[in-house]
């Protein structure tokens, strides 16, 4: 996107006050999304990022300084700012010598059909299936809803060390959900697959399924009695059961938390904080996964980072400002946004490894409790781990059989108990996709595990 020479310079200029270290991020995104409503376009966006961020080192001090002026001259003027915010002495410069030398890597993410080789109405002829398929699973559902969205997003970045890298980015999604009503209140039920693909994304999934299962959760949710409360064994299925990880213990392993102490997991390398039969991990080398990249956004290669091993915590998600503080090398967990946010640990995708037991045999081991079939969103508080999350689909077990479905059911807790707390892991581990926000905006991740049980855990509902 810029020559090695404007690049050179650009950087000399970053380093100029005294900074050990600059690095120049550029970007050039184009997003695409249709939604539908009840089989009609609702909307139809597409958008444009383009621009570059330049950041500069001073020990453990960073500035940030980002502009949509990609000439040299408009290069040069970010970086002498991002220079001036060091405060430093002009006397003190770091040595670069101008040389780049390119990372070469095996594409992880191979794509056989870009998203603009298909058309707008072959896209929305996609919508109008799912929601023709919702509207004939039961005379229940009311409306239904859909989007389509698809991105390309190229990087470039060089840094001070002589790295130069590129990546390019293809991400296809792809979201149904159905709303059934009975004239008093309404349920929803939503499917949202996504992966790094182009259009050949729609040979994997099957629309219609995917619609049939959005209104079937509808449904069975319209039905259902509220959920009781109380302390109860808690049965979550693979997926985007996920979801309790990834926010509840997931975030206090990035550095990001960890550096600054703000984690329930500072310090404890090597100790003991889940149960034996537990193995996590964050892995950004699956081919064509939703988080998968080829490099992170500060141009280190992913990696497959154990993070839980058999109940010991083996490792944190590290990029290279944390990394400093931390004095640990880069994990390649570096991701932002966009070019208009600096790069911080994040997950990219992060699940519980599969166990030896059946999804068959969970369910006949527990004789009382809650069978968290689908999440939903939440809260959570970084510092403590402390979560709130909702059920969208669950059902009591009774005797070791799945009974009756309630609605209503929130998962309450700390991620630190939840992971102590987990006696039964599953063989069926799947993934699943979702944005995740945090101070570097918000970030494709995958979600997932196999069907778990957990002990001891807190159930909110509406009835006792």
């Amino acid at each position: 996107m810029i020559s090695d020479k404007t690049a050179q310079l650009v950087i000399e200029k970053a380093l100029s006050k005294g900074g050990d270290f600059a690095e120049i991020f550029c970007e050039n995104t184009v997003r695409n999304s249709i939604s539908m409503v009840n089989g009609k376009v609702d909307s139809a966006v597409s958008g444009l990022d383009f621009g570059a961020g330049i950041r500069v080192f001073d020990g453990n001090n960073a500035v940030y300084v980002y502009t949509n002026d990609m000439t040299e001259k408009g290069l040069l003027k970010a970086a002498q700012g991002a220079a001036d915010g060091l405060r430093g002495d002009s006397s003190e410069k770091y040595g670069f010598d101008g040389k780049f030398s390119e990372r070469i890597y095996t594409n992880i993410n191979p794509i056989k059909f870009m998203p603009e080789e298909r058309s707008s109405i072959e896209k929305r002829d996609l919508l109008r299936e799912a929601s023709d398929t919702a509207f004939s699973c039961d005379s229940l559902i009311t409306q239904t809803k859909g989007a389509y969205a698809d991105s390309v997003q190229d990087v470039f970045i060089v840094n001070s060390e002589g790295l130069k890298a590129s990546d390019r980015r293809v991400r296809t999604r792809f979201i149904t959900e159905a709303v059934a009503g009975d004239g008093k209140e309404k349920q929803s039920g939503r499917m949202s697959p996504g992966g790094s693909e182009g259009f050949e994304f729609f040979e994997r999934i099957d629309i219609r399924e995917l619609s049939k299962q959005a209104a079937k959760t509808a449904v069975t949710m319209l039905k259902a009695e509220e959920c009781p409360s109380g302390k109860m064994t808690v049965v979550i299925d693979n997926g985007f059961g996920g979801v309790i990880f990834h926010e509840a213990c997931g975030h206090g392993l990035e550095a990001t938390a960890v550096a600054r102490n703000a984690s329930v997991f500072a310090g404890k390398l090597g100790e003991k904080i889940a149960s034996d039969i537990v193995t996590a991990v964050d892995d950004g080398t699956i081919q064509n996964a939703w988080g998968s990249l080829n490099i992170d956004d500060e141009g280190t290669p992913t990696r497959r980072n154990v993070l839980i091993e058999n109940g010991i915590l083996k490792g944190y998600l590290v990029d290279k400002l944390n990394g400093r503080r931390m004095g640990m090398e880069s994990t390649g967990s570096g991701r932002r946004q966009s070019y208009m946010f600096a790069p911080t640990s994040r997950m990219t995708n992060t699940f519980i490894e599969a166990g030896k037991s059946t999804p068959e045999e969970i369910i006949a081991n527990t004789e009382f409790g809650l069978y968290a079939k689908q999440m939903g969103g939440g809260s959570v508080e970084p510092a403590t781990g402390v979560f709130n999350f909702a059920v969208l689909e669950g059902y009591i077990i009774r005797n070791g059989r799945i009974c009756e479905p309630v609605r209503g059911a929130t998962l309450i807790g700390k991620g630190a108990e939840v992971l102590l707390n987990i006696d039964m892991v599953g063989n069926n581990l799947s993934r699943a996709q979702g944005m995740c926000g945090s101070i570097s905006g918000s970030i494709h991740t995958d979600v997932g595990q196999p069907m778990i049980r957990v002990q001891n855990m807190t159930v909110g509902g509406r009835s006792v």
